[in-house]
């Protein structure tokens, strides 16, 4: 794809995000855009929110839970970069009325890195000699895309639906705790409304890690040492919207809490 139309792409998606305004998918309008064009357009939509003052803290992949695959017809994982502008501290109110178009929240562990993992080769070995601690995390997902028609391409061009995110306040070891089969409890209002484990993401979160480090090795691009990597939900995606609450529960980990506006 012509540089220009892929400049032009991530413009397009970075003014949605800004106006919250939707815009027709861009695998729907006659062009051939491969994953690795996808890739370039959220390069640029990202080149613009840090030209904007933002800066890079993680990444997070997207689309590892079968139950997220079937609802959004999208069976690859996806990913994207995490930005200082999108972390909550649980318990905190996040404006999503103010932020975000159509907001789902889900439940996650996240991983803290204390040093660099540069695939391709990485291996869940190195994931968890690599990993400081792991938390808990509500990934509040939103799409520029309309109504979420999205095919994959348009996943990672729209920066694999990234919205906005909460951690926790504990962390452990990921040496400490069994990652396949700690169980999550995700309520919403005071009800309980998904379970899930560890396995639900591509059998680990470990996996995912994994699977990330290696698919951007290929593009060059590390996971570095303090930066968060949000593994991939554990349970379907919930709407959201202002005056919810919501709070997760996982075994071994802790919790993370979220009230909305």
């Amino acid at each position: 794809m012509e540089q220009a139309k892929i400049q032009a792409f991530g413009d397009e998606l970075y003014e949605a995000m800004i106006k919250r305004e939707a815009v027709s998918p861009l695998t729907s309008r006659g062009e051939d855009i491969s994953i690795n064009d996808a890739y370039h357009i959220s390069l640029r939509m990202l080149e613009r929110r840090l030209a904007d003052g933002a800066s890079i803290i993680g990444k997070k992949i997207g689309v590892t839970n079968k139950a997220v695959q079937n609802m959004l017809n999208v069976h690859q994982p996806d990913f994207g970069y995490l930005t200082d502008d999108m972390v909550f501290n649980s318990g905190e109110v996040m404006p999503i009325s103010d932020r975000l178009i159509a907001p789902r929240a889900e439940g996650e562990i996240a991983f803290i890195l204390k040093k660099d993992l540069t695939g391709p080769g990485v291996t869940n070995a190195d994931v968890l000699a690599a990993t400081e601690c792991v938390m808990p995390c509500f990934e509040i997902v939103d799409s520029r895309i309309q109504d979420w028609k999205i095919a994959i391409q348009d996943t990672i061009a729209d920066n694999a639906s990234c919205g906005l995110f909460v951690l926790g306040d504990q962390a452990v070891s990921p040496r400490k705790v069994d990652l396949v089969t700690c169980g999550m409890v995700v309520e919403k209002n005071g009800s309980v409304i998904s379970a899930g484990a560890g396995a639900a993401a591509l059998g680990s979160p470990v996996n995912c890690v994994t699977w990330l480090a290696n698919t951007l090795g290929e593009f060059g691009i590390s996971l570095k040492a303090g930066e968060v990597i949000l593994s991939g939900s554990l349970v379907p995606l919930e709407p959201v919207k202002a005056g919810d609450y919501m709070r997760v529960d996982i075994g071994g980990i802790g919790s993370a809490s979220v009230r909305f506006a």
